[in-house]
């Protein structure tokens, strides 16, 4: 029912909703550069507030159901239902978890519904048709994320770092778009030229993530570009070494590798966990960072496979 001055809004209605892997939201109303949004978030599922240089206004969450875990470097913050969480201005990234399905309402006086449901949903669905045409299963940047984050947390990376993480290690391989087909699914051996031109993806990753209009994603560009460069060296695309690389995508590295090698590709078996393993120590200090493969080897009892 609605009023001259006032519009109801009942239960599953919404101006606009849309979904993404874990989370659904629900555009409730929009004025004047001020969006109210409903969000549902899946347990063991992230979301972040991030800072906008020059932005000064309010941002607001209240919880309406389950709990959002705010994750400090001093320690965790639980909120529960009824509990407000505001800046006036967010000046620094504020990470969330869930540990169960939680739903809360996230008010902004700024225009971001669209960012949600229409550059990151495309770039997120474009990384995994990527990956599935590279032999990969749909889950595939999904588990390398994940991984990535429990590296990157026990490593003490900041909540920043975490949230650039987060989407460079989902879109880790986005740059391959730009490969044709042919040669991703090529079942021989590459020549040079093909060869060549598959070690330019990180750099086409890049470049498509700097032209986003969505600031995290402009940011975790130069983390997907070094994500193939080796602690020894001799990676590409610009042969960096040691400390040269960026933590994040040194972590990456790691998370992608044993993902890969976990799995049945065209060309082999997956080997076992612990076949990886071993790849991965016999590795470290050449083709790994030596700090993130000892993280990694502490938390190989929190992986399923």
């Amino acid at each position: 029912m609605n009023h001259p001055f006032f519009t109801i809004i009942r239960n599953e209605e919404a101006v606009e909703k849309s979904y993404m892997k874990g989370l659904e939201i629900s555009l409730l109303a929009s004025h004047d550069g001020t969006e109210i949004i409903h969000h549902k978030l899946l347990a063991h599922n992230r979301w972040v507030l991030v800072p906008e240089k020059n932005w000064t206004a309010l941002e607001y969450i209240r919880i309406i159901s389950g709990h959002l875990i705010w994750k400090r470097p001093e320690g965790d913050v639980l909120l529960h239902p009824g509990d407000s969480f505001y800046g006036t201005p967010v000046n620094e990234h504020a990470r969330f978890e869930t540990a169960v399905d939680t739903e809360f309402l996230y008010v902004v006086s700024r225009q971001v519904f669209h960012h949600y449901s229409k550059l990151a949903k495309e770039m997120l669905e474009k990384a995994i048709v990527v990956e599935e045409k590279d032999g990969y299963t749909a889950d595939h940047c999904q588990r390398i994320a994940n991984l990535s984050l429990l590296i990157g947390e026990k490593l003490g990376l900041s909540p920043t770092q975490m949230n650039d993480l987060s989407f460079a290690a989902f879109l880790h391989d986005i740059g391959k778009i730009k490969i044709p087909l042919e040669i991703l699914n090529k079942p021989s051996a590459l020549n040079q030229d093909e060869w060549e031109l598959v070690k330019k993806h990180p750099i086409f990753g890049k470049e498509i993530l700097e032209q986003c209009d969505y600031p995290p994603m402009r940011v975790s560009g130069r983390i997907v570009e070094q994500h193939h460069e080796r602690y020894d060296g001799k990676g590409y695309p610009h042969q960096l070494k040691g400390d040269e690389i960026d933590i994040s995508a040194a972590i990456i590295s790691v998370a992608d590798s044993y993902d890969a090698m976990t799995l049945d590709r065209v060309y082999r078996k997956a080997l076992t966990k612990e076949e990886a393993v071993t790849e991965i120590l016999k590795n470290k200090g050449t083709m790994y960072h030596p700090k993130v493969v000892d993280v990694f080897l502490s938390l190989i009892d929190k992986l399923h496979k």
